[in-house]
């Protein structure tokens, strides 16, 4: 069985006091809570994975503030060289030095809002696989792209630049997928658990095609665009979304700590 993940990345939001308060509070439910120590028995038993992904200057005192190895820590974005002449960039060093677990990789705003394209994401993640930090690649299509009917055009493009180089082990033990329709990032209009399925299965089939059924069948892919406590559920009853990468309702512990209870 694969185990979900529910990944909350907290994008420009929360400063350093914000983000230990909130690994606090959350790690205060996990202990106290009769449906956090059900949450607690589901991590240790390796049901689930709960990861935050905070800005960098808030990844220290997130990771300062768990008590407990509970919660896992995600970059939202890293540089594919380890170190240099980058004036502003963060290097995999860096970040599994800070203490990540985790790196966010392709999200929609890095490829359409700083024009990140294939080759320097498939650096990226090369780079990523190459160090102690997993990633957690992100995919999907804006609104005109799949209006047109190319979603899995543009899902196979994403997906064949970024494994070219990869192997079968490899995705199926250490790559997360992350689809994340960009029309519904942010705009508090979410894919039908039928339309997220349906993107998800074709995901894992191009996994299969290219990997074969072993890394295709352990390979786990989240569902991410405008997730919140009320469509969680449903659209990890899809038999093939394994977790949920979700944006604004992870910046409030109580909606955060509903969806985590979804999961269960």
């Amino acid at each position: 069985m694969r185990r979900k993940m529910i990944a909350g990345n907290w994008k420009m939001n929360n400063n350093q006091a914000e983000a230990s308060n909130f690994i606090s509070s959350l790690e205060t439910w996990l202990s106290s809570d009769q449906t956090g120590k059900k949450a607690v028995s589901a991590v240790s038993s390796g049901e689930i994975e709960i990861v935050l992904a905070p800005s960098f200057t808030s990844i220290g005192s997130a990771v300062a503030a768990k008590s407990t190895n509970l919660i896992q820590i995600s970059a939202q974005n890293v540089h594919h060289k380890q170190s240099g002449a980058y004036t502003g960039e963060v290097s995999l060093p860096m970040l599994e030095d800070a203490g990540c677990k985790y790196v966010i990789i392709g999200h929609s705003e890095r490829r359409h809002v700083f024009g990140e394209d294939f080759d320097l994401l498939e650096k990226k993640l090369i780079a990523t696989l190459e160090s102690r930090v997993l990633p957690i690649f992100c995919v999907g299509e804006l609104l005109e792209e799949r209006t047109s009917g190319n979603m899995k055009k543009v899902l196979s493009s994403q997906l064949d630049s970024a494994w070219n180089s990869l192997t079968s082990d490899v995705i199926g033990e250490m790559v997360v997928i992350a689809y994340e329709p960009v029309w519904a990032i942010g705009t508090g209009q979410t894919a039908s658990d039928s339309d997220a399925e349906y993107a998800c299965d074709f995901i894992r089939t191009l996994a299969y095609d290219k990997f074969g059924i072993a890394a295709s069948d352990s390979l786990r892919i989240l569902y991410g665009g405008s997730v919140k406590p009320e469509n969680s559920a449903s659209l990890l009853s899809q038999s093939n979304i394994d977790g949920l990468l979700i944006g604004g309702a992870s910046l409030e512990v109580e909606q955060f700590e509903r969806i985590i209870t979804s999961a269960l």
